[in-house]
């Protein structure tokens, strides 16, 4: 079931949006060669608890952090250690939930570490393009696979894979709520937009083939050719006066 939200629920899940905001920012201008996964756990999780919220992450299923920090080839879900270092020319997708008042907000960048290779700059440019290509269709009465169509055809358009066993979600009271969004068309037109929805976008690109499959660790998802993949999301409310990005900072 779908679930629209209230202007109050509305309110604190812009208030978690914020939080998640925030905590990608100061995250991304930790990026840097030589630092490990782990502080860039603890800067999100130190942001989110100062502002009186809970890591959504933490303990989801079992999930042992805060952030999803996947390098390279890894393209959700990966789990920030302390052995694990940046280097230069690495791509990382850095993923956070925080939980305001009982409401949650969803959001992930995928930054350069250093100097990249110019191929791995056109797959984020292209990816987050795709993402504010689906969200100009989150529009009250389109289709939701509007916006699925949207991503395809950003990833056909510059030749890049598309990962098709994970996308987007509905978010509110839980991490994870109906609808799921594809990140392609299925051929069927998915449920109507109405105002009060709250849902997250997520596309994810790879270079080559859009086949993956997950680590012994059974969390980290990686490419099947090893080749590099980006990852970007905002929460987004359908609204009358058109789509709202409730992952943005004050």
């Amino acid at each position: 079931m779908i679930t629209r939200k209230s202007r109050h629920e509305i309110s604190l899940m812009r208030s978690a949006g914020c939080i998640v905001a925030e905590a990608l920012y100061e995250m991304k201008s930790a990026v840097k060669p030589g630092v490990s996964t782990a502080e860039l756990d603890k800067i999100a999780y130190n942001i989110i608890r100062n502002n009186h919220a809970i890591p959504t992450f933490k303990g989801y299923h079992g999930f042992p952090a805060s952030i999803c920090a996947s390098i390279n080839e890894q393209v959700v879900h990966g789990i920030p250690s302390n052995d694990i270092l940046l280097k230069e020319g690495d791509i990382i997708s850095l993923d956070v939930g925080a939980t305001f008042k009982g409401f949650v907000g969803d959001s992930a960048i995928t930054v350069p570490v250093g100097i990249v290779e110019p191929e791995l700059l056109k797959l984020m440019e292209v990816t987050e393009q795709a993402l504010y290509d689906a969200i100009k269709k989150m529009i009250v009465n389109n289709n939701l696979s509007e916006a699925s169509g949207a991503i395809e055809d950003c990833a056909n358009q510059h030749g890049l894979g598309i990962v098709t066993t994970y996308g987007g979600h509905g978010v509110g009271h839980s991490m994870h709520e109906d609808p799921f969004v594809f990140n392609y068309r299925t051929g069927m037109p998915g449920p109507v937009l109405k105002s009060g929805m709250t849902i997250a976008i997520e596309p994810m690109f790879n270079i080559g083939t859009g086949d993956v499959h997950t680590l012994e660790d059974e969390w980290t998802v990686v490419t099947n050719d090893n080749k590099p993949s980006a990852h970007f999301e905002h929460t987004v409310l359908v609204a009358d006066d058109g789509p709202v990005i409730l992952t943005l900072a004050k």
